[in-house]
């Protein structure tokens, strides 16, 4: 295995798993907000994406190809949905589970709903969401590898053409760095955790 062929494939999975994971971040903590202060919606919203996660990931990628063609969008757009169920849940839970009586205390401070959300759930709800987030990357190092056979590059080709061609050598240059990738993912989100949690919650 070449050596320079072989970092192109890791920048491509790389390239392709950050992308999807900052937007599906976006996405995923808005709704995951709008889930929280629209009651009314929240269990429409995690049933619609209890059923998207539900769908296999091989499937839900093939059903992409006929709508957005072979390549990176339909990969990049199949990996946002599949990142977005932990995201979303968490954000949900996180700021639901709040210990009512903080709640009362800030209201009782004359602090406005949206003050309480960004100065008091939000940074309470943070390990929850993080830990939603931490979960949604790990999945996508993993689910990068299977669009590959949609045409979205990446490790996934050295992994599938040293399957196919029997050759351990070329299998383990795919699956090596995709572990790899997983473990280094956990590891950086857990310093972006602990940079961004407030001093009284961290461990």
């Amino acid at each position: 295995m070449d050596i320079s062929i072989l970092m192109l494939k890791i920048m491509e999975h790389v390239k392709l798993t950050f992308t999807a994971l900052i937007i599906s971040v976006a996405l995923g903590f808005s709704i995951g907000i709008l889930t929280w202060k629209y009651v009314k919606l929240s269990n429409l919203i995690i049933h619609f994406a209890n059923f998207i996660q539900a769908i296999p990931s091989l499937a839900f990628l093939t059903l992409m190809v006929p709508l957005f063609g072979l390549g990176d969008t339909p990969a990049t757009i199949a990996l946002i949905v599949r990142a977005l169920m932990p995201i979303i849940r968490n954000t949900y839970v996180g700021i639901r589970e709040i210990n009512p009586a903080i709640i009362e205390a800030a209201e009782g401070m004359g602090m406005t709903e949206m003050q309480i959300l960004i100065k008091v759930r939000l940074p309470l709800a943070l390990p929850v969401i993080m830990a939603g987030i931490r979960t949604a990357g790990v999945l996508l190092v993993g689910i990068a590898t299977i669009a590959s056979l949609i045409g979205a590059g990446g490790l996934g080709e050295i992994l599938f053409l040293g399957i196919t061609s029997m050759n351990t050598d070329f299998i383990l240059a795919g699956a090596i760095p995709v572990a790899f990738l997983a473990v280094i993912t956990e590891v950086v989100l857990g310093q972006i955790e602990k940079a961004f949690i407030p001093k009284g919650l961290k461990k």
